[in-house]
């Protein structure tokens, strides 16, 4: 049998289709381990292969795309991963002998899932996880290593260079690129796939997410030096009677995939949705062509605007480096929907002083009004709002859509937050979402500054939004907080805003270590009321902690006696803030807002 890459310069070849989402047309139930089926039921692996290549197929995809032992570890069969790999080249293989026909067998290999800045998964040990994967489909004799559904190239990279040192087995590494061009990193595709090619691919192109009209769009922009793949979903996904269904017809989709071919792709199959039936027609639609001409003078190119707006917000940061001491106060948005006591004590709080409200976005799990629509009223008094966004609540669309909504308002400022689990809070049956943590937050807010979502989109706009982080001094561990602090900066985040601190050697300390950082971190400074408070906060509320000498100068005090002692305490431990820091960031307890304006009065009078 001739070479693959040889019969590649040759001719078109045409690909099989979708595995996963035909095993649940098939009736495997949604959630199971569909790479464990090639132990369990490999008949129905072996005759979703057979069916393949009655259609017309040339290349087998194994059943493996999620067969590393980060997912599988899911199910727990993480022990499981050479044997699964290994069963799943074995199939198809023997699906292609049994068959009598010319096909090849593409290890399929999947990235590994890991969620975009997820610090708990940052010690493993990707090079092995990839390893292991691939060398158990080349033990089960795959012709072709396939790597696929990739949206980060560096993470393609190194399962590239992993593939390549296992052997001379053609490589094809394919991206999943939104219709754009631009990957959720930033890279354009085409771009992306040259640097792929240069690495050592021996295909790149594009499979998954867009439907063959998009993929077709995709293609007329780029011009790989290597030959091209595609691999387009079935259209558009739509969720009807229980179960997803694509509605693109075998005729539509084989006529596109014949003017892929045309148009300079030389492996064309397809992706979710697609069946033997697509497959079938596709094979007849491009059978006897060679691939057409690829026109690198269309190169992908994307332009962005500035977005420029007269009454554009004033930034904390350019108060700072006017040299003003900056005070940033936190008012907690209402539980209930009455709003006037609220909208009292922030008028009242800024004529003393404060130059920003911050507003928590349901801290601690409970429900409150939308910080959002205080922050848009808060600025039609003339007050400047900054937003907590927490992502808990919201995934990666919402994220984004809040985000532009505040630009699209005149907001600029912006505290990132991973958020606290929605089970600790006043609605234990509520989902946490949790697409990405604080430091995803961060890229996504850098991403849609650069002009470009996290899909790619342009905005021909850039938002110019002012993202800041948070810190926490009272950890007893503070070198691995400064070490995540360190790392929200080089994601993007622009000033710090600390958890509460009570004592002026943590402010000193929190000073030495985070001036490397060469931004401005806002200390928070909470009074304290009475005893009971001090001894509740430090008790039950995440983050505080509240030292020895303090609760002693607070025990049993309740009443005026207790918040004069509570001010005391806060403005000995303001002084020291403003020793270091360019301002102080005040809490507001309780909508006890008299005691936070005389704090922020006592600053202004220094």
């Amino acid at each position: 049998m001739e070479g693959f890459l040889e019969t590649l310069r040759e001719r078109v070849l045409c690909g099989d289709g979708a595995i996963g989402t035909l095993l649940a047309e098939r009736g495997v139930p949604a959630g199971s381990c569909f790479e464990e089926l090639c132990l369990s039921r490999p008949e129905l692996i072996s005759s979703l292969h057979a069916d393949y290549l009655a259609a017309g197929a040339e290349i087998l995809t194994t059943d493996s795309f999620g067969a590393n032992g980060l997912k599988l570890a899911t199910f727990g069969l993480e022990g499981r991963v050479t044997e699964i790999n290994r069963a799943a080249a074995a199939l198809a293989k023997g699906a292609v002998a049994n068959s009598g026909k010319i096909a090849w067998v593409a290890g399929s290999v999947g990235p590994l899932g890991i969620p975009q800045g997820d610090i708990s998964l940052s010690d493993l040990d990707r090079e092995a996880l990839f390893r292991t994967q691939i060398v158990g489909l080349l033990e089960g004799g795959a012709d072709i290593i396939l790597l696929e559904t990739f949206q980060d190239p560096e993470e393609l990279h190194l399962a590239l260079r992993i593939a390549k040192s296992l052997g001379d087995t053609p490589v094809i590494t394919l991206l999943a690129s939104p219709e754009s061009g631009r990957l959720p990193g930033g890279a354009s595709v085409g771009e992306a796939l040259d640097r792929l090619a240069d690495a050592g691919a021996d295909v790149v192109g594009l499979n998954c997410v867009n439907g063959p009209q998009a993929m077709l769009r995709l293609l007329e922009k780029i011009a790989p030096v290597r030959p091209l793949a595609l691999f387009p979903n079935a259209g558009r996904p739509s969720y009807q009677e229980g179960r997803i269904s694509y509605g693109t017809s075998p005729e539509y989709f084989a006529d596109l995939g014949r003017r892929m071919a045309e148009s300079g792709a030389a492996l064309v199959g397809g992706c979710c949705g697609t069946s033997p039936d697509h497959i079938r027609a596709l094979s007849a639609a491009i059978h006897g062509l060679k691939p057409g001409p690829l026109r690198r003078e269309a190169a992908i190119t994307i332009e962005t605007s500035v977005a420029t707006s007269e009454s554009r917000e004033t930034s904390l940061l350019d108060l700072v480096a006017a040299g003003k001491t900056v005070i940033v106060t936190e008012l907690d948005p209402p539980k209930t929907l009455p709003l006037e006591k609220f909208f009292h004590a922030a008028e009242a709080i800024s004529r003393a002083g404060s130059d920003a409200i911050t507003l928590a976005d349901n801290s601690l799990a409970i429900l409150r009004v939308s910080n959002f629509a205080v922050a848009a009223l808060l600025k039609q008094k003339g007050i400047l709002p900054l937003l907590h966004l927490s992502c808990r609540d919201k995934n990666v669309i919402g994220l984004q859509s809040e985000l532009l909504g505040m630009a699209a308002l005149g907001m600029r400022h912006v505290l990132a937050l991973t958020g606290d689990p929605a089970k600790g809070g006043d609605h234990p049956d509520a989902t946490s979402v949790y697409d990405v943590n604080s430091i995803g937050l961060l890229g996504i807010i850098r991403r849609l500054n650069e002009g470009f979502t996290q899909a790619g989109t342009d905005l021909q706009a850039r938002p110019d939004l002012v993202a800041g982080c948070t810190f926490n001094p009272n950890s007893r561990n503070l070198d691995a907080q400064v070490q995540k602090l360190e790392r929200k900066v080089a994601a993007g985040a622009r000033y710090v805003m600390t958890q509460p601190v009570f004592e002026t050697h943590l402010v000193e300390e929190t000073a030495q270590r985070t001036s490397h950082l060469g931004i401005p971190v806002f200390t928070g400074v909470w009074p304290l009321l009475n005893g009971r408070q001090a001894k509740f906060l430090h008790n039950e509320v995440p983050g505080i902690s509240i030292p020895d000498s303090i609760m002693a100068r607070m025990d049993g005090l309740e009443g005026d006696a207790g918040r004069k002692e509570g001010v005391a305490v806060a403005k000995e431990v303001t002084r020291a803030v403003l020793d270091h820091f360019p301002g102080v960031y005040f809490m507001t307890p309780f909508l006890a807002y008299q005691t936070t304006e005389e704090l922020c009065a006592f600053v202004r009078g220094r």
